[in-house]
């Protein structure tokens, strides 16, 4: 399928050198498909009024298959160095506080370019940050001062920023792998990695295993 067919003539007993043996225009062309090997044939009544008449029988036109494999390869390399490489980017899997009905975990997937707050990352995913602390009088909208958008983070901890002296704060009592999302930063933008973060782990019914 990956070939081409080239319609070869030959003149048989006639010297390919001899120029009034030469007819003015191509006897025949060749045509390529992506899907199938086709051949189209042009006629022209020039050509056989160019060849002495005892030898005008001589004329023979055969196919011939040709490799077209090599050239197939050069357009994928080509197509391939052309297409756009996609962003370096960090998956996500946020895990609700409270399982499914059949028992197994709310796991919502995301990606995200590094570089950001893992606060707008949930934000601008729609991932549930606040839970029950959504609340103007109750949430701080990021500043760091009331602690409600506290995560855990499972998986992918080496991503994060170190700690500020805010979370060491607020979090001094809190398991090691707590964090809050407003003052954690994900890596940088050129990143790449994943992260399981467990949502509202005060509410979370379920143990990870350790």
């Amino acid at each position: 399928m990956g070939a081409t067919m080239q319609l070869v003539v030959a003149l048989a007993g006639i010297a390919s050198s001899s120029p009034r043996l030469a007819p003015p225009c191509a006897v025949a062309a060749t045509t390529t498909s992506s899907s199938s090997c086709s051949v189209r044939k042009q006629s022209c009544s020039c050509c056989a009024a160019h060849l002495p008449r005892q030898r005008r029988r001589g004329i023979r036109v055969r196919a011939v298959e040709t490799d077209a494999t090599a050239g197939g390869e050069a357009e994928a390399e080509a197509a391939a160095a052309a297409a756009p490489e996609e962003p370096p980017s960090v998956d996500f899997a946020f895990v609700a506080p409270r399982l499914l009905p059949d028992g197994t975990p709310d796991v919502h997937y995301r990606t995200a370019c590094g570089g950001q707050k893992l606060r707008d990352i949930m934000l601008d995913n729609y991932i549930d940050l606040y839970g029950p602390y959504d609340k103007l009088l109750l949430n701080c909208e990021g500043g760091g001062e009331c602690g409600t958008c506290i995560v855990e983070v499972v998986e992918g901890g080496e991503l994060l920023s170190p700690k500020t002296d805010v979370e060491k704060e607020l979090l001094k009592r809190k398991p090691k792998t707590w964090r809050l999302a407003c003052q954690a930063t994900v890596g940088n933008p050129d990143s790449t990695g994943q992260m399981v973060i467990q949502q509202l782990p005060e509410w979370k019914i379920h143990e990870w295993d350790k």
